[in-house]
């Protein structure tokens, strides 16, 4: 999160010190797990996207950062676009088989398509 989010600000009262800085809650996030350890689920989806199909792959256990940066290693071996939104992946397309493939030669063991 960035430093100045003004959502997490939201029912703060005014003070008019000077010196006053807002402390937010630090949300800790988990360990990242070995990626013979990470259980990752590769599924289609077409629920509210206008009758898109997506590939997600969910189950990631870790920070954020390591996520981002397993969705764009994804995304540039898949040659598509796509995202990531609180651990999952998100790619443009049907690419569960390709998707599976990759993370499981990749060292992703226990990744299984559903």
């Amino acid at each position: 999160m960035s430093k100045n989010d003004w959502k997490e600000r939201l029912n703060v009262v005014y003070s008019t010190n000077p010196d006053f800085e807002y402390v937010g809650e630090e949300i800790e996030e988990p360990d990242t797990l070995p990626k013979r350890q990470q259980k990752l689920r590769v599924r289609i989806d077409r629920r509210n996207r206008g009758g898109k199909v997506v590939t997600l792959v969910t189950g990631f256990v870790g920070d954020s950062d390591t996520c981002k940066e397993l969705g764009k290693w994804l995304k540039g071996k898949c040659g598509v676009g796509g995202s990531v939104k609180e651990q999952e992946i998100i790619l443009q397309g049907d690419f569960k088989l390709r998707a599976t493939q990759l993370l499981l030669e990749e060292g992703y063991s226990q990744t299984k398509s559903c």
